[in-house]
Parts: structure tokens; sequence; C-alpha cells
């Protein structure tokens, strides 16, 4: 196994002090779908918060009781859009508001539409499935070259704001919020990559948390990033045998070695094309989340009965512009540096032999976003949490999370003593998710009520129900 080691040792080497936020008053002003939204102005490196400035976008659903409220809670939902996606889902937070003053940040590079906080950056990158698709050298070369340039169309759009992409100059900025909101600490629920800023915070801050809730963990904590791969193939692979339990008749596993074995012998005909290997795996792992099951068992029986046309359709396409700069970030988090075609050959072998049937090619997947960027951008490298004397905090692992792998859910919780856990049968984003589907007071969003309301915390190996996967209809 390839430890990055030379990557921890830096981090640990050369922390870099950790900043005051700039004390600065928020002016809100009314804006599209019934928020209040703000500007917080922040260095864009905390070491040097004299030198340039850039702009961070928040927005603000005020508390439905303002005399009774328990103070603000901050929101970040991912790595895309915050603002834009609880615009359009409002559900996702509203019944927050009961209690809280929710605030919505967005990271660096994103934004509300129209602000100059979100950039589009002239060139998308590459789609994740490229480089499995097109396992060769010459392909891995190519895909590596476009995903460059469109890191340099990033480069030029953000101009010097570039070099505060890392979740460690995010973690600094909710600090400046918490300050500027006047909260004495930080209560945070965070999303998928809004988990990783939360690990940040946790790091960085420790004194100043509050109650902290995590969803859909992104594992900033494993310095190997081999390691760090084999969570996302083991989680994937678990992902199908979920997928074979959910279906009548539990005939996906043997439906998925059969038509595998038949690609391997030849194409499967799927109408006016046909479907090969590389395409089979990859249009099994594009519908392996839970709301994707019923299309994915459809067209496996179908492709079973020897057209394979609905496996075609599950196949992604190349994305189309405009990029995004918050890719750029993720590689500057997870992966800044990545390994060679030649050394990720003899990573992927033995990916395959943990993960042999579906969870094989996340390797590929995971590295596609991230080849070709070099090692000249900011860095925040993966290394284990060095979080100390923080109160509890609530994370939530799905079952059926394959976005987030559960397994790296669950090696976070390891690092935090206090850490308080609530497993559910759900996949990934289910407390955002389960606010958009109008589920309501759910098994799930009642603990994480309980929580941030009054600090109770779910009984030791508290459990619930996969509430959007029994809506799932079952053909």
């Amino acid at each position: 196994m390839r430890i990055l080691s030379t990557l921890l040792a830096l981090v640990l080497a050369a922390t870099p002090l950790r900043a005051a936020p700039v004390p600065q008053g928020l002016t809100w002003s009314a804006c599209a779908g019934g928020m209040e939204c703000a500007a917080l102005t922040v260095p864009i490196d905390w070491n040097r918060p004299h030198g340039g400035q850039t702009r961070v976008d928040l927005a603000r659903f005020p508390a439905r009781d303002p005399a009774h409220k328990l103070g603000s809670l901050v929101v970040n939902t991912g790595g895309g859009a915050t603002i834009q996606v609880v615009r359009t889902n409002p559900a996702t937070v509203s019944e927050l508001t009961r209690w809280f003053d929710v605030v919505l940040i967005d990271p660096r590079g994103m934004g509300d539409q129209g602000s100059p906080a979100f950039i589009e950056c002239a060139l998308a990158p590459p789609g994740l499935t490229g480089l499995i698709l097109h396992p060769d050298e010459r392909s891995w070369q190519e895909h590596a070259s476009r995903r460059a340039a469109a890191d340099r169309s990033c480069r030029q759009a953000m101009g010097p704001a570039y070099a505060g992409l890392t979740a460690w100059q995010v973690a600094h900025d909710l600090e400046a919020l918490r300050v500027a909101l006047g909260e004495p600490k930080l209560r945070y629920l965070g999303n998928s990559y809004g988990t990783v800023y939360g690990q940040a915070y946790l790091e960085l801050f420790p004194g100043k948390v509050g109650r902290m809730v995590l969803d859909g963990v992104a594992d900033h904590t494993r310095p190997s990033l081999e390691r760090w791969l084999l969570d996302n193939a083991l989680t994937e692979e678990r992902q199908l045998a979920h997928f074979n339990d959910w279906l009548p008749g539990h005939d996906a596993i043997r439906m998925f070695d059969d038509l595998l074995a038949r690609t391997r012998r030849a194409p499967l005909p799927a109408g006016g094309r046909t479907v090969n290997e590389r395409e089979f795996l990859v249009a099994v792992r594009e519908a392996l989340a839970p709301p994707r099951w019923p299309a994915l068992a459809a067209a496996l029986r179908q492709a079973n009965d020897g057209d394979a046309s609905k496996l075609a359709a599950l196949l992604p396409q190349d994305p189309q512009p405009p990029g995004y700069a918050t890719e750029s970030l993720l590689c500057h988090d997870f992966m800044p540096r990545v390994p060679g075609y030649r050394e990720f050959r003899a990573i992927e072998s033995r990916l395959r032999t943990a993960a042999p049937r579906i969870g094989r090619i996340q390797g590929r997947y995971q590295l596609a976003r991230c080849i070709g960027l070099g090692d000249d951008g900011p860095a925040y490298p993966p290394h284990p949490l060095r979080a100390r004397g923080v109160p509890p905090v609530l994370i939530s692992i799905g079952d059926n999370d394959d976005n987030t792998p559960n397994l790296a859910a669950e090696h976070l919780a390891a690092q935090l003593p206090n850490a308080s856990v609530i497993r559910h049968g759900d996949g990934h984003a289910a407390y955002v998710m389960q606010g958009v589907a109008g589920l309501g007071e759910t098994c799930l969003r009642g603990y994480v009520h309980a929580y941030l309301r009054t600090g109770a915390l779910p009984p030791a190996q508290a459990r619930c129900p996969g509430d959007l996967v029994a809506r799932i209809p079952r053909g």
C-alpha cells in the first residue's frame, strides 16, 4: 500500500497559524426565495489576514418566532451552491426555522446566481467515467490534459482568490461568520462536502464548537490515498449487495454476474448500438444510488432478456460548460498528489482483489476528478483528525450511502471520543433529502432536531429506518 506519508508530514510540520477572524457586521437585504442575503468579506489567505480579500455569499431564513429563537444555525449542503440549492428546495431547512435563524454559507468559488462570488470557469472538467471507459495510458494522459485545462480556466476566472481554495480557509470563513453573527459557539449542520469544512473547524477552533451535525461524511482523515480509494471500493461492492436485498427475488447479483460474463465474450446488443464490459460496469455504478434502483432493476432484466438498451440509457454524458472551482477545491483537499498511470495500475490490482464485482472501478472514478492538476496549487492534504476537547458531534451514517462511503463516516466517528452516531437505512444526504421529500419529522430528523435544540443525544446504537428507501416502488 502506498502511503502518502510525505503529505502528512508536510501538514504536521508546517500547519499554518490560526488567524483571528476579522470582526465585521453583516448587512442583510431581501433576496429571491423569501430569504435575506449578505456578503462576508474575508482574506484570501487567513495566514495573511491583511492581504488580498475575497467574498463569501450568505443567505438567511429568519426564525419564525424571533422572540423565542435559540440563535443562529449555519448550514452548508455540500460542494455546490448552497444558497441556490436551498432556494430551489426550501424544505431542506424550513423546519429548522422553528427554532433558529438558518444561515446558509457558500464555499469559495460558489455563491448566489449573478453574484461576483459565483465563479464560472470557461471549461468544464472531463466526465468522471472517462478513465473507466477508456483505460489505456494514452486516454489517461488525454484526460489529464483536459482536466488541467479546466483547472487553468478556473485559475484565470478566480484570479488571486484561487489561492484560497481549501477547506482550511473555508473553516476560517465559518469562524468569521460566527463572530459576525455574535454567536458564542458555532452551531453547524454540514452535509456531504460541508462535512469537510466541519472537520477542519473541529480541528482549528475546538473551543468554539457548539453543536455540530455531519451527514453524508466525506472523510478527510485518511492520509493514504489507496486506503481512501479502498473505502470507496468496498462501500460500492456492498451497495450492490444492498440493491440485491431490495430487489424482489434477490436475483440482482446473479444477473450482474451473468451479464458481466457475457460482456467479456461479446458486447451486449442495445438497439442500434452495443454495451461492452466497461460500459456495463459504468451503467450499473451510475444507478446504484437508491432512487435509481427501479431503473437499474428494469435495465438488468431487459439486458438479461437480450436487449441492453436501458443499460445504455444509464450511461452518463460528458458534462458541458461551464465548470466550477469547487472541483479544484476537492482536489486541493483530497488529492494534491495523484499517482501516475503505472503507479495506479498497481493500486487498481489490489482494489480488484478487494472488490472484484463493481467496487474496483471506483479508483478510476475518483482519480478522474484530479489527475492533471499537478502539485502547484493550494493544498490541505488528508490527515488524522486532531480535534481535542470538542463537545459531542452528531454523525449520521447511511447504510445505502455510496456517494460519501459509509465506511468513511465510521472511520471519522472513531476519531471523535464524544461522537454520537445515528445509523439509518437511507442513502446520501438523508437529512436533506427527507426534507425535500416532505417526510416531516422522521426518525432521523427528529434526532437531529432534538440534538440541535437541546443537546440531547440519541441512545447508544440508535438506528433509524430507511424512510426514503421504503418509498421506492418495487416493480
